[in-house]
Order: structure tokens, then C-alpha cells, then sequence
């Protein structure tokens, strides 16, 4: 089912290109947090799919979410199709940032679809999700989360299900999001997912929560981004009222993805101790 279905009265292509040159510079499509277009050395690449894969509780809805919402705000239309939450709980969710989904619902710039992916599958290539596509014609798309799909496809079948819903929105040119929630990120074994899905998509933002001196804290990485070169350095990240915001890199760390991470010393020190180290010899 989707949250409503309205006729999209702002349709010209001149109109929708004017659209698409705000958000696009040189092929890119901007996540609109800067530091993380930063990283991506300018944003995702056009027409790209992008796993976000992390443990609960990493902000892994709150990133798909500011992703279409700072691409409506430059008139860029964008649908959320959800497997696990209800509207109320999206459109609750997206308030407490300050995001009005239902304004720009009736703007005709947003599409919540929220169904079972039992019923995505079995209505063919992506077809359930059509009708928004057709109604708004959007250029963003998150999926959440393509992990749940898992539940509702034969063992083994998953690869091909996911390249079939992947191969559906690229056709379609859509530059989509697919969430992946994965536990094994936490601790001293490190996998993105457990089925081999990384080959499917184009670029991988890992949110990982690591301890650090007996304190919680949550470091990103771009794991994989194909045709384009980026940052390969973690970075902090928090939850704030505004959403996501990027801090530094965790220069004076290492073994941060294994979970196992220790101070590096810097190079002052070691200065130092080589010096004291000379004296004494």
C-alpha cells in the first residue's frame, strides 16, 4: 500500500532538468550533508545504487531520510519504500528533524510506500513500486531495508532478487538507496552482509558504532565506490536534532573496523622518544 496517490501537475522536462542541475554538478548527485559529499569527492554517481549497511541504532534511516529531504528541498522528487515501519512511525520519525514529509507529499515531491516484500516480489520486476514512479517521477529512492528482504526469498535466492529489484531502478535511472542492517559489523569479525551482495551495488557507506577508552562513539567509511575515487579515512559522525553531521577522521586510531581499536602515537611523540632514545645510547 502507499501512504496516498496524487497526479503530478509539474511534469515538463525543461522544468525537471532545472530540477536536476541544482542537485547534479558533473555527473553527481549530492547527499546535501557536506562533509559527506566531501568524502565522495562531490556526491553519489548518477544512477547509482548505494548499500548503507550498519547495526541498529546507527542512523541508518535517519541518512536515507536526509538524503531525499535535502533533495526535495532543491525540488527533487524522492520515495521511501519501507518493509518494516508504518507511515505514522516514518512521518513521526522524519518530524523530529524538522522534515515535513506530508508537505511535500502534497507538493507532489514525495511518495511513502509501505508494503512486504513478499508482495514486492511477487508482483515482478519492481512493479508495486511503479505507480509512484510513473505519478512523481522521482530521481531518489530508498529501499528499507533490502536485509528484509532475506525473510521472504529461498536460501540462495537472494543475490538474484536483489539483482533484479537493483537492475529495475537502474533502468529507470533512479539513484537509489538500499539499507542493509548488519550485525556483523559490531566486533572483531567484519562482513557487510552474509549473502554477497556487495558485487550488486556501486558505492558501500559503512556506520559502525565503536568503543573508544570505555565511551560509545560512531565512525562512517566509504567501503567501495566504483568509477570514482573517495575518502578512505573513518570518520565521526553523530545523531544530532538536524540529523547526521560529520565530524574529523579518527587519525589517532587504528583497528577501529575490527573493534579492537588503540592509539596510534603521534608523530611529536615518537619525535620525541627517538629523541630520548639517542641520549641514552
Amino acid at each position: 500500500m502507499t501512504s496516498g496517490s496524487r497526479s503530478r501537475t509539474t511534469g515538463n522536462s525543461e522544468e525537471d532538468q532545472l530540477f536536476a542541475n541544482k542537485i547534479r554538478e558533473g555527473g553527481r548527485v549530492k547527499t546535501g550533508i557536506i562533509e559527506l559529499d566531501e568524502m565522495l569527492h562531490g556526491g553519489f554517481m548518477q544512477g547509482d545504487a548505494v548499500m548503507i549497511a550498519g547495526s541498529a541504532g546507527t542512523g541508518k534511516t535517519t541518512l536515507a531520510l536526509q538524503y531525499l529531504v535535502n533533495g526535495m528541498k532543491q525540488g527533487e522528487p524522492g520515495v521511501y519504500v519501507t518493509f518494516e515501519e508504518l507511515p505514522d512511525q516514518i512521518y513521526r520519525d522524519a518530524n523530529n528533524f524538522g522534515w515535513d514529509l506530508r508537505k511535500w507529499e502534497e507538493e507532489n515531491l514525495f511518495r511513502l510506500i509501505c508494503t512486504s516484500p513478499n508482495l514486492l516480489l511477487d508482483s515482478g520486476e519492481g512493479n508495486l513500486i511503479d505507480e509512484a514512479l510513473k505519478d512523481i517521477q522521482p530521481r531518489r529512492l530508498v529501499i528499507d531495508s533490502l536485509s528484509h528482504l532475506e525473510m521472504f526469498v529461498k536460501k540462495g535466492d537472494m543475490r538474484m532478487e536483489a539483482y533484479r529489484l537493483v537492475r529495475h531502478l537502474k533502468t529507470k535511472g533512479i539513484s537509489s538507496i538500499l539499507l542493509w542492517e548488519s550485525p556483523q559489523i559490531i566486533g572483531s569479525t567484519f562482513s557487510v552482509t552474509d549473502v554477497g551482495l556487495s558485487f550488486l551495488v556501486d558505492c558501500i557507506l559503512i556506520l559502525k558504532p565503536v568503543e573508544i577508552e570505555s565511551s560509545m562513539r560512531r565512525a562512517l567509511v566509504v567501503m567501495k565506490m566504483r568509477g570514482s575515487d573517495h575518502d578512505k579515512r573513518l570518520r565521526e559522525y553523530e545523531i544530532t536534532p538536524q540529523g547526521l553531521k560529520i565530524e574529523s577522521a579518527f587519525t589517532n586510531y587504528q583497528g577501529l573496523i575490527t573493534g579492537s581499536p588503540t592509539r596510534v602515537a603521534s608523530e611529536k611523540f615518537m619525535e620525541f622518544f627517538r629523541g630520548a632514545s639517542e641520549k641514552h645510547k
